[in-house]
């Protein structure tokens, strides 16, 4: 693992990295994250009372609209052609997990598409359920797994 920062110069500017040389590679990531909720919110969730609408399908849905918009919210990230991106939020005893599979044929890797699906989703969740639950926390968020395969 290398000690040098990719994303600054010589000088510590900032610098998108040319990926140009690279050859095309399958390239797939996996992330998750958690939304600690009440009991009661989660009962709302599972229920289908939130006023807002379906949670998980917002949330899911949000999700995959981030992961495709990745590259214009983080300066100096690559703008991928992603050939799939899968959110899935589940119910758990205490709250909602996210995961988020994202994968492209490309030249640099796409785990800030799932870290970033990943991210909205939850926030999504939040936004849906804050009249209800002013005790939320969004914690756990980590990418699983990344990899990549020669065409």
């Amino acid at each position: 693992m290398s000690t040098k920062l990719t994303h600054t110069d010589e000088a510590g500017r900032a610098n998108m990295v040319d990926v140009g040389h690279k050859e095309k590679q399958i390239r797939t990531a996996t992330a998750e994250g958690f939304i600690k909720l009440q009991q009661h919110t989660v009962d709302l969730i599972r229920d289908n009372h939130i006023k807002k609408g379906d949670v998980l399908t917002i949330a899911e849905i949000a999700g995959i609209q981030a992961a495709k918009r990745t590259s214009e919210l983080i300066p100096l990230c690559h703008q991928l052609q992603l050939t799939k991106v899968d959110v899935s939020c589940s119910i758990q005893d205490n709250g909602v997990l996210a995961t988020c599979t994202s994968r492209c044929i490309g030249q640099t890797g796409v785990e800030m598409e799932a870290l970033t699906g990943v991210q909205i989703a939850l926030l999504t969740i939040y936004d849906m359920c804050k009249a209800v639950d002013k005790t939320m926390v969004i914690q756990q968020v980590k990418l699983l797994e990344k990899q990549k395969l020669d065409l």
